[in-house]
């Protein structure tokens, strides 16, 4: 019997602290107009001292649990999309596993840049649909914030912090991810990067020095390419699924320009009514964008059960991406579960075995060898 992967529960959180265009008007040469008229962005959130992509990707799977009505201990994986992860190692996914509970299941991080949320569902619902697990959480979380350097107009405006969750599960009944398109053109990577920090350039004082570590882009090329691809990608995922362009009740576009919203709407010939929008809130969330405007199209009336929608997005790499799903929504439950509820458990226990780990090690101590 064949499988499929229902999204059941979804989840956001953002920072408390908004930054509009005139706050950046302080810093560099631009205004607010200016900035509007470019992008459609008006405000973005930032992240405090205190907010990581850790806690913000934590309080997102929480609200999702709670959506899905599903215990943290039922997930079976934890998949998080970022391209400003806590640490290079361990995975961000492997710090939001202990914070939530979910002691019987992997995690991994996913780098894709803005597609990688698309690219993390597609893998969860993959292997949902393989029967390897049943229950996912999938993740896009960013604090972009601490890698723009706030001196470059041409970056600085565009990108903002948050996190949005999803929660899959199986079931025989029909419905959830109908189908899914993954690309990339590396021959583009220089087009939008982080140069230094890897194995490539390590970090240096020469690298530190000349802002290496920040992200910087060719802008006039990577509008042209999303141009091309976002309504190209659309039309041919809904395709696959057996859609019409017509059928489809709500497109959720990666958060990036809304010039670049409104060039896909015209390659497909849909009013920009159909196209779920809230960057001029946001700004550029990267992986977080999809999640965080499906959440608000489900709040504001635009995303209904058994909807026929598509994500798709673009992103450093290049890559390139696209869903169509048949929104089903949290599956019937007999009782109401509170995951948040299980924090308390989760620290606790994660507190248990790091005492474990230190007793362990007093015991055996530690040999050395000569």
């Amino acid at each position: 019997m064949m499988r499929y992967a229902h999204i059941t529960g979804w989840g956001m959180a953002v920072p408390e602290r908004v930054m509009t265009n005139h706050d950046i008007a302080q810093l560099v040469d631009t205004d607010d107009q200016w900035i509007r008229e470019r992008t459609g962005i008006e405000q973005r959130r930032i992240a405090g001292p205190d907010e990581t992509t850790g806690t913000l990707a934590t309080r997102a799977a929480l609200r999702a649990l709670e959506v899905a009505n599903l215990r943290p201990a039922e997930i079976d994986l934890i998949v998080v999309a970022t391209s400003s992860p806590e640490h290079l190692f361990p995975a961000t996914a492997s710090i939001v596993q202990d914070r939530i509970g979910a002691t019987d299941c992997g995690a991994f991080d996913l780098l894709a840049a803005c597609t990688g949320f698309i690219y993390a569902t597609n893998m969860a619902a993959q292997a949902i649909r393989a029967g390897s697990i049943n229950n996912a959480l999938v993740i896009g979380a960013e604090t972009l914030s601490r890698l723009v350097n706030w001196k470059d107009r041409g970056t600085c405006i565009l990108f903002g912090d948050g996190a949005g969750a999803f929660v899959l599960q199986g079931s025989d009944e029909p419905g959830g991810v109908l189908s899914s398109l993954l690309r990339s053109d590396g021959s583009g990577a220089d087009l939008l990067t982080i140069p230094a920090g890897g194995s490539h350039i390590p970090a240096s004082l020469h690298t530190v020095g000349n802002g290496l570590h920040y992200i910087q882009m060719n802008g006039r090329e990577v509008f042209r390419f999303a141009t091309r691809v976002m309504a190209k990608a659309t039309a041919q995922v809904a395709e696959e699924a057996g859609l019409e362009i017509s059928d489809l009740d709500l497109i959720i576009p990666h958060q990036a320009n809304r010039r670049i919203i409104e060039a896909a709407a015209r390659g497909l010939k849909l009013p920009l009514e159909r196209f779920a929008i809230n960057l001029n809130r946001y700004g550029n969330t990267s992986t977080a964008s999809i999640p965080i405007a499906a959440c608000e199209a489900i709040e504001a009336g635009q995303l209904h059960k058994d909807n026929k929608i598509v994500i798709v997005g673009f992103g450093a790499g290049l890559t390139w991406g696209a869903m169509a799903i048949h929104w089903t929504g949290p599956f019937p439950a007999k009782r109401k579960i509170y995951p948040r509820r299980y924090r308390t458990v989760a620290r606790l226990r994660s507190a248990w075995r790091r005492s474990l780990r230190r007793v362990e090690g007093v015991i055996y101590g530690s040999k050395t060898i000569k």
